[in-house]
């Protein structure tokens, strides 16, 4: 089994957590998620189908699904050249990376993205979604990517990453949008990301192996930052800082296939805006690169300056072809909000749990999940109940003796058609 761990740590290292994963877009009836960092170059060839959805039992907040057609091809066309996209109907997220182009050790990609919906916005004020002040967003970026490997004679290698790249952000108002609101104008954004990551995790809900220990800033630039809303009420900063760190360790006990998950994430910012804020809340799996899972609750239901949170799980078979597995999983954290997005109470923690079917060949499952959030406010006070469903199709799997296990509670929204051509 150490040999098993020390192989998938090594793989996962070297995989691209990258943008184009990240995504809210729509494939089949859903939409995808938030792109966030890269990291490396993804050595593995894949052709995934992921797709979630969460449910609130209480009150109406942001939809919350994705869905999304990944692919990567390492040696395309090239045998140092690799080809990563996310696709959706209507939003496409690209990256071409070059192995060692500048050294032996540092690769370079460079990214292109873009689509309908991919930077709207959904106002959330105490547990209450205001539609009437979220709106519609489209955007695009290309980028430039470069990430250096320190000491390659590692057992688990450690990466530097530095991205920069240009964003263009159109705003125009949904339906329910009230007339008295002002639109944020439109903007380019200059956006540069740093970081180091040791260890890491592949692109999958179903690798069993995978560790973490990663620090990252990121910068924000805007050409705009004029107010808007009710008579000006909030304003777009003009530059933002962001600061985070995750740990992050997975294990699977052999023979049992048992599963434990741990991640602790925290962050801190200067300037930040409804932009910029950690977004934390809901139960999807990539959701973000860095996902702020809480649940129960609304998904992107809180808006914080400062964060610290705590997620873990534990899975199991159910029975003796383990096919069926039983997940619980918990998350329990502290926020420092956003100014105008206050509420009372820092802290905030939720609780549930899954039960998921793999198919014969561990191709695909399927997973229902019900999660509770203990201090999300309602109407009826606090408390919030919430159902979801999460499915991923892997074309390259093989047949195995035990299927491999999932995550519900790990794992940043870009486009959102499908919350418009299906939902609204």
């Amino acid at each position: 089994m150490k040999g098993l761990f020390v192989r998938r740590l090594q793989r996962s290292a070297n995989v691209v957590s990258s943008r184009g994963i990240w995504l809210y877009p729509l494939v089949l009836i859903l939409l995808g998620s938030q792109i966030c960092a890269q990291a490396q170059i993804d050595p593995e060839h894949r052709r995934l189908i992921q797709l979630g959805y969460n449910q609130p039992l209480e009150g109406r907040g942001p939809i919350a699904a994705y869905g999304f057609y990944y692919y990567n091809k390492p040696s395309f066309y090239s045998t140092n050249l690799t080809l990563r996209l996310a696709v959706a109907p209507i939003y496409v997220d690209s990256e071409l990376g070059f192995s060692k182009l500048l050294g032996a050790n540092t690769d370079v990609a460079i990214g292109l993205a873009g689509g309908g919906f991919a930077d709207s916005y959904s106002e959330v004020r105490q547990g209450v979604y205001r539609r009437e002040e979220s709106f519609t967003g489209h955007g695009g970026e290309v980028s430039a990517s470069v990430y250096h490997r320190f000491r390659p004679d590692w057992l688990v290698p450690l990466w530097g990453i530095l991205r920069a790249g240009v964003h263009q952000s159109y705003y125009e108002a949904d339906r329910e949008t009230s007339g008295l609101f002002r639109m944020p104008d439109d903007r380019t954004s200059a956006i540069v990301r740093t970081g180091l990551r040791w260890g890491g995790r592949e692109p999958t809900l179903t690798t069993p192996l995978a560790m973490e220990l990663s620090v990252w800033y990121e910068g924000q630039f805007r050409t705009d930052s004029a107010a808007y809303g009710f008579m000006g009420d909030r304003q777009s900063e003009s530059d933002s800082h962001l600061f985070w760190g995750r740990a992050l360790l997975k294990y699977t006990f052999d023979p049992s296939y048992q599963e434990i998950e741990f991640s602790l994430t925290t962050g801190a910012s200067i300037d930040p805006d409804r932009f910029s804020a950690y977004r934390l809340g809901g139960l999807l799996p990539f959701a973000s690169e860095f996902p702020l899972n809480i649940p129960g609750y609304y998904f992107h239901e809180l808006s914080a300056r400062q964060f610290a949170l705590l997620n873990g799980q534990y899975s199991f078979p159910l029975e003796a072809t383990k096919r069926w597995n039983f997940t619980l999983f918990a998350a329990s954290g502290a926020a420092q909000y956003l100014a105008g997005l206050e509420q009372p109470g820092r802290w905030h923690s939720g609780a549930g749990g899954g039960i998921t079917y793999y198919s014969p060949a561990a191709a695909w499952f399927v997973t229902l999940i019900y999660a509770h959030g203990f201090d999300a406010i309602r109407t009826q006070g606090r408390g919030a109940n919430q159902i979801g469903l999460l499915f991923q199709y892997d074309f390259g799997a093989r047949k195995q003796a035990h299927p491999r296990r999932f995550q519900p509670g790990v794992s940043p929204y870009r486009s959102r058609g499908g919350e418009r051509l299906i939902f609204d």
